[in-house]
């Protein structure tokens, strides 16, 4: 019997979910559930509007996932937007170490 040797595949990154700052409308939820999945950024967004509309998980979820997601790191030279540093400050204090 013959065989064929085996060539070792090089190890798959493994990708992180992280909210995005490019392309982000509030928090960078929606975004980077979309750059995670693969799955259109519109279609986050619908998901989140018609859970609120469906009693209100969807702000409850949205705003979980927007403190408890670690952000992008930040290209040389960006400031990150006020909203950011406080949830930034907002997760530290919950995760008890800051980001």
């Amino acid at each position: 019997m013959t065989s064929t040797p085996q060539t070792a595949l090089p190890p798959t990154p493994r990708r992180e979910l992280r909210r995005a700052r490019s392309g982000a409308m509030l928090g960078g939820v929606s975004a980077g559930l979309a750059d995670y999945t693969g799955v259109d950024t519109v279609l986050w967004r619908v998901l989140f509007v018609a859970l609120t509309l469906a009693g209100g998980a969807g702000i409850v979820l949205y705003a979980a996932l927007w403190v408890l997601t670690p952000p992008v790191p930040l290209a040389p030279g960006e400031q990150p937007r006020r909203v950011d540093e406080a949830v930034e400050r907002l997760s530290g204090r919950l995760g008890g170490t800051p980001r």
